[in-house]
């Protein structure tokens, strides 16, 4: 059939005259071409999609990679930042070391106290250290974490502040020297002094990065943006923006040295102006909420005491009957304690942020309130108690 299809063809062209002939061959070279390139095309896609495949799974690598290497630079932003010098790689080992150690504790602790107690199972005591091994030593591992990571954020709040205190007068100096003929950055360096502590530090890291070729001004952003301090922000964008602008750099520091002082203490005359509000919350949390529950303990014994003693006919005249107090003194104890627990904690919080405008200075305030307030509710009920007794 195909043959006589391509006779019929044949001699199809053979009857077509010269310039049909020629149209017809360039419309089977036409086709043949465009086959040639669809196949082509096709070839080309299909390389395409691979490259493309392969460029997603690139991408995925190195945004893993990237991500990593981020993760690891906040680690050290965050450790520097603090004042702590290590490898995050190290600082891993030491924790993974730590959980490893308190899980081995615990076990042995478990296999002594089962090796004495023999009236327990095996199978219980299997259960109880695969308990230490993955879960106990999962929220271990948290647990570590946080409180380090709590310590690192204090140690950084408490830098910050250190910073603030002696920027002013660290500005003064270096404006002294800017007057006198030095550069800038030879100003700042002489600036330092061993008592500004951990803003020589890194005032030392600047000139070091000055001399090993970078900008003052991208060294001086830089070391803006490790604090979250608004008062070094705004300094710091000023000197920048004075030394991208040549202007006269000693006059400016006094000013900026000027008005950071002029903040400051402001910010004392606010924390006295209103410190009776922070004494009140004091003396109610300290003083007065121990001895007013220490006296309603006492008024609880002295009802239990009273109620004990009456002696109350069946059927009596005036239609109730007397019976013994639902709450034990016990009971009544263990609230007071977890009140003052709690009013303390808020107490030292407010106080906080009544004097020194963040939260993170009532942190050292929260074990004194606490301990006062407990010593001294448990110190008024024994006295209480003491003189109470002798009247009854």
């Amino acid at each position: 059939m195909k043959r006589k299809k391509g006779e019929k063809d044949e001699k199809k062209r053979e009857k077509m005259p010269d310039h049909s002939k020629e149209q017809h061959k360039k419309k089977e070279d036409e086709k043949k071409a465009a086959d040639e390139k669809n196949k082509l095309n096709e070839k080309e896609y299909e390389k395409q999609k691979k490259k493309e495949a392969e460029g997603k799974k690139q991408a995925k690598k190195k945004s893993k990679k990237s991500s990593f290497f981020q993760r690891k630079s906040r680690v050290v932003q965050y450790l520097t930042r603090a004042g702590i010098q290590i490898e995050p790689s190290a600082l891993n080992k030491r924790v993974f070391y730590v959980c490893i150690g308190l899980s081995l504790a615990i076990s042995a602790a478990l296999m002594y106290y089962f090796s004495i107690q023999t009236e327990y199972k095996t199978s219980f005591f299997f259960v109880l250290i695969v308990f230490v091994w993955t879960l106990f030593f999962a929220f271990l591992l948290f647990l570590i974490w946080f409180m380090f990571y709590a310590h690192l954020d204090m140690r950084n709040y408490q830098r910050t502040k250190k910073i603030e205190l002696f920027l002013p007068d660290y500005l003064e100096l270096a404006s002294a020297n800017v007057r006198a003929g030095m550069t800038m950055d030879r100003a700042l360096w002489y600036a330092v002094r061993p008592k500004f502590g951990p803003l020589s530090e890194e005032i030392e890291v600047i000139a070091k990065e000055t001399i090993s070729g970078k900008e003052l001004t991208q060294a001086l952003y830089e070391f803006g943006r490790r604090y979250n301090s608004p008062t070094l922000k705004r300094a710091l964008s000023l000197i920048i923006e004075g030394i991208r602008s040549g202007g006269e750099m000693g006059g400016l520091l006094n000013k900026v040295s000027l008005n950071i002082k002029e903040t400051q203490l402001m910010k004392k005359e606010m924390a006295a102006n209103v410190s009776n509000y922070a004494i009140f919350i004091t003396f109610s949390s300290i003083v007065a909420a121990p001895l007013l529950l220490s006296l309603s303990g006492q008024l609880l014994q002295i009802i239990t005491k009273i109620i004990t003693k009456i002696d109350m006919p069946e059927n009596n005249s005036m239609g109730f009957q007397l019976s013994t107090v639902g709450i034990t003194t016990a009971d009544f104890r263990i609230f007071a304690i977890a009140n003052l627990l709690v009013t303390s904690f808020f107490s030292a919080i407010i106080v906080a942020i009544i004097r020194k405008g963040d939260v993170k200075d009532g942190l050292k305030y929260i074990p004194i309130f606490i301990a006062v307030s407990i010593a001294l509710f448990l110190l008024l009920s024994g006295l209480f108690g003491g003189l109470i007794g002798k009247i009854i």
